[in-house]
């Protein structure tokens, strides 16, 4: 008897795959075997059907009214807490992240935050900055695309960037936008349990059945294809440098926006006097970021600057000896192995000597040694190879004789999410601090004092963006309410319109109390006596 193979929410429900091009499984990471149901790898008919049923339904959500959408947002976060033992034990199964601390203590709890932060956003309109010049005539606005959105998920967290859930979905579904979630392959019934979840909770606010679709898995060319459909009003990418970049010369050749975060090393800089007061505990503390979740974070410290001198020779055989003893790490999938390896292999070719590690591991499934090299900073400086980002447990370390050296090294570096500069307690590296922050401060999204990258808080504050290559686009943030949902919105500006006939945060009334820039003042009054 032939195995079925699981449906797709395609059109506002769910169904079979309409021309499925194959099919595939889930791998446990740990021994590399196939597990769960078939899942179908989606053809053409499928693609196209997603499409024009979400293009059918952009106009009716565009004039859905915002507690509706709010709504929804709370009512799916609500729903994946709720389902918290089983969507915990889909994810740890295929990601061999760790259940109780990473998927159940930090990464579950962040996806139905950010949930809801979108939900506030939603409701007091913080995102569409209502801006009006009563001078001119002139009112406008941040309002949804009118088209649908295509988010990309990736491999490395099947929660909180997830393309049926995470920041991309929120912010998309937030700005009323119908989302056309394509997620990663690794984690299909993570994703699919997430995707029921969110088709019931889009059913009782009362939203177009067609609003929220998914498609596990399609090859390439269609992907290509699909990303420079004009139909489409904005993509969401988080993957591979290579991937993002291909699609995005499809998007941009539609004139599609293409928000991607692509690729970073997140450089770190260890200050003189940093280093001799608690150079052991930066070392730990360095090792212990490198290699979390495997080291499969974007903001995983990839490159680590430090001074030839006693104290950084001594910080250099501490991080070693962490390295070295560590087993090898369990990673998503062979191809992540793979990938690994060729980085690794890119950075010896450009002049990196391996201090620990430097191989695939034993054990079964799919592993890698905890793997940690060093290069001069004059080597750094000339090779650009030496910034490919090796996305698993490894650290290059880059060896500077003074801050004026780190200065130049900083210089070099392209864009990144993040920076860090570790400084004395006592101040005596604030002189250095300051000649190197403001050259790193160009080319990373968020600036970091005296702790590693690897925590991303869900703040208004936050920007988990940055200069190429870290993303697309240095203006946005695919983290943070409400800046991520400005993302997927267009700038409406009305002239001469009359009052009734304007959206609601734009009406001289104000009746919904919005934060609005009435003549260059932020307010929340009605104007001219407006009731």
């Amino acid at each position: 008897m032939n195995e079925a193979i699981q449906p797709v929410l395609l059109a506002g429900q769910w169904q079979p795959s309409l021309g499925a091009a194959g099919h595939f499984r889930a791998a446990d990471p740990t021994t590399g075997e196939a597990i769960g149901p078939l899942f179908p790898v989606s053809g053409a008919a499928d693609v196209e059907a997603a499409v024009a049923a979400a293009s059918a339904v952009a106009a009716e959500l565009a004039a859905t009214p915002p507690e509706r959408i709010a709504a929804f947002l709370e009512a799916y976060a609500d729903a994946l807490d709720a389902d918290a033992d089983t969507l915990v034990a889909l994810a740890a199964a295929e990601t061999a992240l760790a259940a109780p601390t990473r998927l159940r203590g930090n990464e579950l709890p962040r996806t139905s935050g950010q949930l809801r932060q979108a939900a506030l956003a939603v409701r007091d309109y913080s995102w569409t900055q209502p801006t009006l010049d009563t001078a001119a005539g002139l009112r406008a606005h941040l309002a949804p695309l009118g088209k649908p959105v295509l988010v990309f998920g990736p491999n490395n967290f099947p929660f909180a960037f997830n393309a049926i859930a995470g920041s991309d979905f929120a912010s998309a579904i937030a700005a009323r936008n119908p989302v056309i979630a394509k997620a990663h392959p690794l984690h299909p019934a993570t994703s699919q349990r997430m995707a029921m979840l969110a088709h019931v909770a889009l059913g009782k606010a009362g939203l177009p059945a067609a609003a929220v679709q998914l498609l596990y898995h399609f090859d390439n060319a269609l992907g290509l294809k699909l990303a420079g459909d004009a139909r489409l009003g904005a993509i969401g990418f988080t993957g591979s440098r290579g991937g993002g970049l291909a699609l995005k010369a499809a998007a941009d050749a539609a004139g599609i926006p293409f928000y991607a975060e692509l690729s970073s090393v997140n450089p770190v800089f260890l200050l003189p006097g940093a280093l001799a007061e608690r150079g052991d505990a930066l070392a730990q503390e360095f090792f212990a970021s490198c290699t979390l979740g495997s080291g499969q974070f974007c903001t995983n410290p990839g490159v680590v600057v430090v001074p030839r001198s006693a104290a950084g020779d001594a910080f250099v055989a501490a991080a070693t000896a962490h390295f070295a003893s560590a087993a090898p790490m369990v990673l998503f999938s062979q191809g992540g192995v793979d990938h690994l390896a060729a980085s690794v292999a890119t950075l010896r070719q450009a002049g990196a000597a391996v201090l620990a590690g430097g191989a695939s591991g034993q054990g079964g499934g799919f592993r890698f040694a905890p793997t940690l090299l060093s290069v001069d900073a004059r080597d750094f400086i000339d090779q650009q190879a030496l910034q490919t980002e090796a996305f698993g447990p490894v650290g290059l370390l880059v060896r500077v004789g003074d801050a004026q050296e780190m200065v130049t090294v900083a210089q070099a570096f392209q864009g990144n999410l993040t920076g860090t500069l570790y400084r004395a307690n006592d101040g005596g590296d604030d002189a250095a601090w300051q000649a190197i922050a403001p050259v790193l401060r160009a080319r990373v999204g968020r600036l970091i004092n005296s702790k590693m990258p690897t925590g991303v808080a869900v703040s208004a504050a936050q920007n988990h963006g940055g200069p190429f290559p870290s993303t697309a686009h240095p203006g946005f943030t695919a983290v943070g309410m409400p800046g991520a949902i400005r993302r997927f919105a267009a700038l409406h500006s009305y002239d001469a319109v009359p009052d009734a006939l304007l959206p609601v945060e734009l009406r001289d009334a104000n009746p919904a109390g919005v934060q609005r820039l009435v003549d260059g003042v932020w307010t929340t009054a009605s104007l001219g006596g407006a009731a």
